[in-house]
């Protein structure tokens, strides 16, 4: 059995996924494995200082200590690490690289936001849709939006925006990357009727699961437009002990509504599949494709 380990380091959390990958039909397919989430909010430093803090690297360095030892553990033969938009942010992000390089022996790249979009789409969630309709991809993280669109199961056009969850609760988000992705979204947009949504994240799988939406049913426009209303009555507070969320998605899961509302109201989007996958699960796809295929 092969065991592939994928290493995602967001802006609001930090992710392990170990894969079991297995041919069948010819095919390699995956199976998670473990998944691990530490929700260490490195945005919250790289957003407002452009630094992270001795404190946040310092915890950085053990949960990737911690990785280390559980992959070689459940013998992982390949991984791939990546940090995306707050390191990317972070002035010292090279030196904690550096660092993690030294205390695991892991190797972690900081990714540009294109290659983020590639690893996200790596997922091919298209080939499980209609070849005939064309989707907007939208992708919320902590600290970017990453969106494709998608023209008969083929990536058109993809780009990577610092609009995010933890950047907005920051207030670090600027009025003219939101202008930016407006014009980007519509001139990508605007040839194709009956557009869909494809949205991936965790915010956007949280929503999903609080919906009561069928496995593989699309979340409407309305549906979630009630859902936002409704979690913007309750306080942050209520959100964790009535509602029963983790504190760390309470407050990000308003701001990752008003990302998804937006672009579906610029695009006259009216549903969103949800499914179910995410950057980790891009990168396990990633590394079959470089390793296997």
């Amino acid at each position: 059995m092969l065991r592939y380990a994928a290493i995602d380091i967001g802006s609001n959390a930090v992710r392990l996924l170990i894969a079991d990958i297995s041919k069948q039909d010819g095919k390699y397919r995956y199976k998670k494995n473990t998944l691990i989430r530490v929700p260490l909010r490195l945005g919250d430093d790289a957003f407002l200082d452009q630094h992270i803090s001795a404190k946040k690297a310092g915890d950085l360095v053990k949960t990737m200590t911690a990785f280390k030892n559980l992959m070689d553990v459940y013998h992982v033969t390949e991984y791939l690490a990546c940090a995306t938009s707050a390191m990317r942010e972070a002035k010292n992000g090279s030196e904690i690289v550096k660092l993690i390089k030294a205390e695991t022996d892991l190797d972690l790249e900081i990714i540009e936001g294109q290659r983020e979009a590639n690893i996200i789409y790596a997922n091919h969630i298209e080939e499980e849709l209609d070849e005939n309709k064309t989707y907007l991809y939208i992708d919320v993280g902590g600290g970017s939006t990453e969106l494709s669109v998608f023209v008969k199961g083929t990536p058109e056009a993809s780009r990577s925006f610092n609009i995010g969850t933890i950047r907005m609760l920051d207030n670090q988000d600027k009025e003219e990357t939101w202008e930016e992705m407006k014009t980007w979204v519509k001139d990508n947009t605007k040839n194709y009727k009956n557009l869909a949504g494809i949205g991936t994240g965790g915010n956007i799988n949280k929503l999903f699961r609080m919906s009561d939406e069928k496995d593989n049913a699309p979340l409407s426009l309305q549906k979630l437009n009630s859902m936002y209303n409704k979690l913007t009555s309750y306080s942050l507070k209520e959100r964790i002990h009535s509602l029963g969320l983790n504190p760390d998605r309470a407050d990000v899961i308003i701001p990752a509504c008003e990302i998804y509302l937006t672009l579906m109201k610029w695009t006259g989007i009216k549903q969103i599949f949800v499914p179910k996958v995410g950057m980790a699960d891009g990168i396990i796809k990633l590394l079959i494709e470089e390793k296997l295929d």
